[in-house]
């Protein structure tokens, strides 16, 4: 099939091999055109770990409109801060029957839209799906075996999509669930930004899990007062994605989280980053939307408060700690627990 590939960051590049290798016809875009001019005379994208080499066969384009002329789907891999723009030039041209699957992981802070709703809302018409897991780029595109989902409200474009993206070293899982995988794989970089924050302060895995048990409590709730489906945060986009992200010297979110953790301000840590944290922008709208749906997030406020409000990271941690006990069943939406019938 002719694939698009939107996106010429490491995910993006990484995705682009992949289906070449499964002998799709793909076109890999960036907006950068020096960048992709670079691309081409080299076919490898130099970055903080250098990707592999670009297949040969991998045509590359900086003209959104030459890249996706042809095209029989379109998968999404720019970083959530571009989608709307990439949205709206998309909406202006596509056929409406092309899929769009998105691979970017955030949600909007004006709107509190995900990915796809973000590309529904610009005006796109065409089938949208979700893919997302426990995926850092460099493992797949080392043939690491590695497993996703990805989601679509309609059934024959979930099939259709993991059809496209199936191999042995990439399995991939359907779901109807699409606002959950999609909410699953960009709050997780929120909490991969305190697992990093942890691993700064020197703490141990018994501080790492706790905190991943009860993040993984609170993803949830929120994901649930969203609209999505309660078990969906158990499988590959919420437990799976969370794992990874947060025990991973790979990722961006633990990383930046663990300079945090050293004591270095936000600021520099965002001035010497080479590539985009997406728990950064997506802390304050995650913020945002807990605020709006009215439920309790103690650990994305907190994370918020330090990368937003200037919070000391010890007072942070007082913070969450001084807690009231309560019970581990979270019997509503506001995380309030109801105490259990033998109490009376």
């Amino acid at each position: 099939m002719r694939i698009a590939v939107l996106g010429a960051g490491s995910w993006g590049t990484t995705l682009a091999n992949l289906l070449s290798e499964s002998d799709h016809a793909v076109c890999l875009w960036g907006h950068n055109p020096s960048h992709i001019m670079a691309l081409a005379q080299n076919r490898l994208n130099r970055g903080p770990t250098e990707s592999p080499l670009l297949n040969h066969s991998i045509r590359l384009e900086s003209s959104l409109t030459a890249a996706c002329e042809d095209a029989e789907g379109i998968v999404v891999a720019v970083p959530s801060k571009g989608m709307r723009s990439l949205a709206g030039g998309l909406a202006g041209f596509l056929s409406p029957g092309v899929p769009v699957i998105s691979v970017a992981k955030g949600i909007e802070y004006e709107t509190g839209f995900t990915m796809c709703a973000v590309l529904r809302g610009a005006g796109l018409a065409n089938p949208l799906a979700a893919l997302s897991g426990p995926t850092l780029s460099q493992e797949v595109a080392r043939g690491m075996p590695s497993a996703v989902v990805l989601a679509s409200e309609c059934q024959r474009t979930a099939l259709w999509g993991q059809r496209l993206f199936h191999r042995s070293t990439f399995r991939v899982y359907a779901s109807e669930d699409r606002l959950g995988v999609e909410l699953g794989g960009a709050l997780k970089n929120v909490i991969a930004i305190a697992a990093g924050i942890s691993d700064g302060l020197g703490f141990g895995d018994n501080s790492k899990a706790a905190l991943l048990t009860r993040a993984i409590v609170e993803v949830r709730r929120l994901g649930v007062a969203c609209g999505a489906k309660e078990d969906t945060f158990s499988g590959l986009s919420g437990l799976g994605d969370l794992t990874v992200t947060c025990f991973s010297r790979l990722s961006r979110n633990r990383g930046l989280g663990e300079r945090l953790g050293k004591g270095e301000s936000v600021a520099n840590i965002l001035a010497t980053m080479r590539e985009v944290a997406e728990g950064y922008p997506t802390a304050r709208s995650a913020w945002r939307l807990a605020r709006s749906k009215v439920v309790v997030t103690p650990i994305i406020d907190e994370v918020y408060a330090m990368l937003y409000e200037a919070k000391n990271v010890r007072e942070s941690l007082k913070s969450l700690v001084a807690r009231d006990c309560t019970w581990e069943r979270d019997m509503g939406l506001g995380g309030q627990s109801a105490a259990p019938s033998w109490i009376y």
